[in-house]
């Protein structure tokens, strides 16, 4: 008895390191298993899927814009993960960011608010030799001391552009309020005061317009508003941007692709943003906000319950849904008839798949749209590398500055009498325009 007994001790002993060494192959495993579906490691890289219609104009820039039409290929340990590419681009902006040197402009509005946009002029000649001017809309809360804006101006500086950056109204850390309001989603009076002053100070200027993601629901809108808005643009730029307020903050209250957190997050931001003015937003005696309004928006945890105590107050919206439809580019973004590049990517986890109907539609019916749709490249990220380490130029930066170089080369290229003929064109397309769903 006493044999078998030290018999079965013996082997259940010589069976324990192999059964923790399968534990530990078994823990090896779902963790590989965890990072590979984390980071999307088996997701194949493509080229950007590209909706337009056959025209001159598509043709010559498939032809003269490489980057947009080449496979897209970021970091291979992290970039096909669209949470982390909006993680690094939220947290760091962009890698080894330059400091480009320009001069703060200052704008009195009509209400007593001041405007500000940074000026920078170019670091060389232009490709056309002509004066070409970008007129550059941040994303939401930003300026131009933002890494992303940075190396985008420094990039498009030395290739000949002269850039103006708005900066949000409320954004600078240094900046106060002259007036009770802050930027909102889709007010445009800023983005307009820039744009009057760069035509009034550069007069044989052409624009470029580039909007970054809630930017680019302003710039869209800004064109859209009014036809002589487009007066001396070349193009305008859209990149990463929902379209429709109201049917982005309906996803944004979804955990799908963890977009519940992102609007906690954003929310918080944009919550110290406002408690920084509050004495201004509280102070003068045309404001529409109240001591009410700001206590409830300490308790506030998504955007919608910002927009709805603060924002749509700045503009005496008397709703939430009235201030969504009212400030979406969604209803004026088909009276812009001149040539729109509109990008966004698939893993971008602020942007719901819905929402690239509004793009897809919009380049599917109009000739002078053209959606690129990325497969990678998360919130505004896009970044580009080998392994593990990004390059601090981006696929993004890359493709806007080709596109408008190709823009500025066909509008040279383009005979006079052709561009009054386009100008009658695009003013009959204003007055026939389709009508777009929000």
């Amino acid at each position: 008895m006493t044999i078998m007994e030290d018999t079965g001790v013996h082997i259940l002993g010589s069976e324990l390191p192999a059964m923790f060494d399968g534990m530990k192959l078994a823990a090896v495993a779902a963790v590989l298993y965890i990072i590979v579906r984390c980071l999307n490691l088996k997701s194949s890289t493509a080229r950007p899927e590209v909706i337009y219609q056959d025209t001159p104009l598509s043709r010559y820039l498939f032809k003269s814009c490489p980057t947009m039409t080449r496979e897209y290929i970021p970091p291979l340990l992290w970039g096909k993960s669209g949470h982390l590419q909006t993680a690094l681009y939220g947290k760091m902006g962009r890698i080894n960011t330059p400091t480009p040197h320009g001069v703060r402009m200052f704008l009195p509005m009509q209400d007593g608010a001041t405007a500000t946009f940074d000026l920078f002029e170019p670091l060389g000649d232009h490709s056309t030799g002509d004066d070409v001017t970008m007129v550059i809309c941040p994303g939401i809360g930003n300026h131009s001391e933002k890494n992303y804006i940075r190396t985008f101006v420094d990039y498009s500086q030395r290739q000949g552009y002269r850039c103006a950056v708005l900066n949000h109204l409320g954004a600078l850390p240094n900046m106060e309020l002259t007036s009770p309001r802050m930027f909102t989603y889709g007010c445009t009076w800023e983005f307009g005061a820039m744009v009057g002053y760069i035509k009034r100070a550069f007069p044989h200027t052409m624009l470029v317009v580039v909007g970054f993601s809630l930017g680019g629901n302003i710039v869209c809108k800004f064109l859209g508003e009014n036809r002589f808005n487009q007066d001396r643009v070349l193009c305008c730029v859209s990149v990463c941007q929902g379209y429709s307020a109201l049917r982005a903050q309906e996803t944004f209250l979804q955990w799908d692709q963890c977009r519940r957190l992102y609007n906690f997050v954003l929310a918080d931001n944009m919550k110290k943003l406002i408690l920084l003015h509050r004495g201004t937003l509280l102070g003068m005696t045309s404001s529409n906000i109240g001591h009410a309004d700001l206590n409830r928006l300490y308790a506030a945890t998504s955007l919608t319950q910002i927009d709805d105590n603060v924002m749509r107050k700045f503009h005496g919206y008397g709703s939430l849904r009235e201030y969504y439809e009212k400030e979406s580019c969604v209803h004026y973004i088909h009276k812009v008839s001149v040539p729109l590049l509109l990008v966004n990517s698939s893993d971008d986890p602020l942007v719901h798949q819905s929402l690239l109907a509004i793009p897809r539609t919009l380049a599917e019916k109009m000739p002078n749209v053209m959606f690129v749709l990325t497969q990678h490249g998360g919130h505004m990220g896009f970044f580009e590398g080998a392994v593990l380490f990004p390059q601090p130029l981006t696929w993004m930066d890359k493709v806007i500055v080709e596109y408008t170089d190709a823009i500025c080369h066909w509008e040279k290229r383009q005979p006079v009498n052709q561009k009054s003929t386009n100008q009658d064109l695009d003013s009959s397309r204003q007055s026939t325009g389709m009508k777009l769903s929000g």
